[in-house]
Parts: C-alpha cells; structure tokens; sequence
C-alpha cells in the first residue's frame, strides 16, 4: 500500500481558489454535451428533454437555444420517438395513446400515429401475444377472461380483444383434440 504524500497546508485566511464562473457558451456547450448523453440513452421527446435540461439550467433562453439545436441536427424528433413506441411488440393502440401523451407528445402528432396502425397488424399482435401466453392462462380457472385481461392491460381495445382470443382458444381446441385422434384414421 502507498503512502500519500502530505499536503501542504494553506496558509490561515488563504481559502482554496474559487472556481470562475462558466462563460455563456462554455454553458451552452455543457448543456448540449449533456443533450446529447441523454439522447444517446434512449430517444426523448421534446418535453422530456426539455425537463431533464431544465433540471440543469435555469436560463429559458439557453434550454430554447440547446432544444433547437438538437432538433435541428436530427437528434431530437417526437415522430421518431412515436414510430418507436408503435413498433413496440405486445402493446395495442390504447397503451401507445397512454404513452405518447404522458412523454408530451402533441395531440394531433399521437392522432396521426394512430391512424397509421393498421388494425390487422394489431389484432395479429395480439394472436401472437396469446399464443405466446396460452399454456399458462390455460391453467387458469377461467382462461378467456385471463386473456383478455392480459390484452388490456396491454393496451389492446376490445374490438380487437375478442377475435383474438377466439381465434387462439378455437385453434388451442384443435391442437389438443388432434392430440387425441387415433392414429389409425388419418
């Protein structure tokens, strides 16, 4: 193990020498280094960059400055940031509305997301979700009601719920009954 070596002593009344104060762009540029760190974790949309950078500055002006400069290097985009909560596997329409607008998307931006999913796309989601999920609600007293709850709690509306666990039990039916059939008859 190594020794230090002592310190010296400052001389009494002689304090440490104060850190001089950051100059504006020495702020800003600190501020989208930091921007840039949040936005490299995972994609922001403007409101949640915004409060994270408000969390690390109290001039307006300078957060503003910091915003549009991502924006505008194609670092920071709420369409990006809807395209990837759409594309996220298991989740219905419902749940992406929810999450959209609690990561402060605009209104009429989580509208047209929307519209874009197409509903074969979802109610297929959903299928493979309960495929993926029927052994164990099988086992449950009441299956279908299991079922749908696991589709809405993720999000899917029941227009799409009931199809789909249609669909799933009546070809779980199939596969048990082809398990059963004598071999003989085919």
């Amino acid at each position: 193990m190594r020794k230090r070596r002592p310190t010296p002593d400052l001389p009494e009344g002689e304090a440490t020498r104060p850190a001089r104060p950051k100059t504006p762009g020495e702020q800003r540029d600190d501020l989208l280094a930091y921007a840039f760190r949040a936005l490299a974790q995972r994609a922001l949309s403007a409101s949640e960059l915004r409060t994270k950078l408000e969390r690390r500055s109290e001039d307006p002006d300078l957060i503003n400055e910091v915003l549009a400069r991502v924006q505008e290097l194609g670092y920071q985009q709420d369409e990006q940031v809807a395209r990837i909560e759409t594309s996220r596997r298991g989740i219905g329409q419902i749940r992406v509305r929810q999450t959209l607008k609690r990561r402060g998307l605009d209104t009429e931006l989580i509208d047209e997301t929307l519209r874009n999913i197409d509903p074969d796309d979802e109610h297929q989601a959903a299928v493979e979700l309960l495929t993926r999920r029927w052994p164990a609600l099988a086992r449950k007293r009441d299956p279908r009601a299991s079922a749908y709850a696991l589709l809405a709690r993720r999000g899917f509306p029941g227009s799409v719920i009931w199809p789909a666990i249609q669909e799933v039990a009546e070809a779980q039916e199939e596969t048990d009954l082809s398990q059963f059939a004598d071999p003989d008859d085919t």
